[in-house]
């Protein structure tokens, strides 16, 4: 079974900023706005590497996901990242379970 066939998904990203660049690239993924059924989206700056940012993102399927990847505010932020972007890493897709703040009774 791969994640969100039983109900919720999940995927953590890294992505490596050029020099100098993170805190836009931070804000330019914070301005995502609404996302129908995104119940958790999180930018984090790295504790360790001053370029590098974490997404963790919780979904209520992998298709409302898959399916906000084509609203026009991600794709404008996609667009404005694109040039700042130095690496890209996705660390895991995951089930979300079990949690606080969210809903976890799917």
């Amino acid at each position: 079974m791969s994640a969100g066939e039983n109900g919720m998904y999940g995927m953590i990203v890294k992505i490596i900023a050029a020099a100098g660049k993170r805190t836009a690239l931070s804000d330019t993924f914070g301005a995502l706005g609404e996302m129908n059924g995104c119940l958790s989206y999180v930018v984090s700056e790295d504790a360790r590497d001053e370029n590098a940012i974490w997404i963790t993102e919780v979904w209520d399927s992998e298709a409302n996901h898959r399916a906000s990847l084509s609203l026009p505010s991600v794709q404008r932020s996609i667009s404005a990242a694109k040039p700042m972007i130095v690496g890209f890493e996705r660390i895991a897709v995951t089930r979300p379970v079990k949690g606080i703040g969210q809903s976890f009774s799917q």
